[in-house]
């Protein structure tokens, strides 16, 4: 069992770095289309007639490529980093939590995994996430009031959760995946601000346009506005999949699915909203600080699935 457990998360993995290259790969083209798309539209505008070709279309392109991929790198090293701080995690000692590092201990032993740093979040609400941009430099975090509230087999199961993000690199991957559709929604924002600055200087001689440019700004809006909503259905559809995979590989390590099970039921009572939880990391935690999702949740704006359905998907496996 245990050979068979390794050798899935190596699959996992090997399927996560992958997946990371296309989709790096695929959001990069986006953002590269978007700045072809604003420089030919821009020379449109300028020289009055719809170019075949455009030089500063091209120029854009290769520059937004470029920041893609440059701000793609800069996540893959500091993204760990950039997100313990915006959650306001802290360190906590073996001395203050034997408990949680005991539980660490075991868990990370039955995963076959390196130890993770341990960090805990100083606030109420329960809640817990894990980050690392590689193997062996991991770390899960938990919020004071999980500590406080959970008990050992909950705890177990809440710990062996995020142990399986770290196991199948999910934790790196939803690093990326969250900073590049940042930044591609951040390009969009500024082209439309820009277009929507530009035009009430334009708009005294907008009969001199062609309605070829006029085309392009129409496609430039579109693109401007499908892009970040296209990019954000691909990353919360992610995430959905990616909680499903750790709950079920929980289990594999501890063989308890009633410590989740229950852990989840109290984690939904109880989710709130906290200093240190945003919109760029709710997606990283065992269940949405923000908001709470169903089965009827807007599949564009649901970070996880639904806890009932987590539930009872985990039920089946104790069965």
């Amino acid at each position: 069992m245990t050979t068979t457990a390794t050798t899935d998360f190596i699959a996992a993995q090997r399927v996560n770095r992958r997946n990371t290259l296309v989709l790096l790969a695929a959001l990069t083209g986006v953002a590269a289309l978007t700045g072809y798309v604003a420089g030919w539209a821009l020379e449109g505008e300028v020289t009055d007639h719809v170019p075949l070709w455009s030089g500063a279309g091209l120029v854009l392109a290769a520059l937004l490529a470029g920041v893609s991929v440059v701000w793609s790198l800069i996540s893959l090293v500091i993204g760990d980093r950039l997100v313990l701080g915006m959650a306001n995690a802290g360190p906590i000692s073996k001395e203050d939590a034997p408990q949680l590092y005991n539980v660490v201990e075991e868990i990370s032993i039955a995963a076959g995994q390196p130890m993770p740093k341990v960090m805990v979040l100083e606030t109420d609400a329960l809640n817990a996430f894990a980050t690392g941009n590689r193997v062996g430099n991991g770390t899960i975090a938990v919020t004071r009031g999980l500590l406080d509230t959970l008990d050992r087999d909950e705890l177990q199961g809440v710990v062996a959760h995020e142990m399986a993000h770290l196991a199948n690199l999910d934790t790196r991957y939803m690093v990326v995946v969250g900073v590049t559709v940042g930044l591609i929604a951040l390009v969009c924002d500024m082209l439309l601000r820009t277009m929507a600055w530009g035009s009430s200087g334009r708009s005294s001689s907008s009969d001199k346009k062609s309605s070829g440019g006029g085309l392009l700004i129409i496609l430039l809006i579109v693109v401007a506005i499908v892009a970040p909503l296209a990019a954000k259905a691909v990353q919360m559809a992610v995430s959905r999949q990616r909680e499903y995979l750790a709950d079920a590989t929980s289990v594999q390590f501890t063989r308890n699915p009633n410590g989740l099970i229950s852990a989840l039921g109290k984690l939904a009572d109880k989710a709130a909203p906290f200093p240190g939880a945003s919109r760029a990391t709710q997606h990283l935690f065992i269940v949405n600080p923000l908001k709470t999702f169903t089965k009827k949740s807007s599949a564009l704006l649901a970070t996880h699935p639904d806890t009932a359905d987590r539930i009872a998907r985990l039920r089946n496996l104790g069965g």
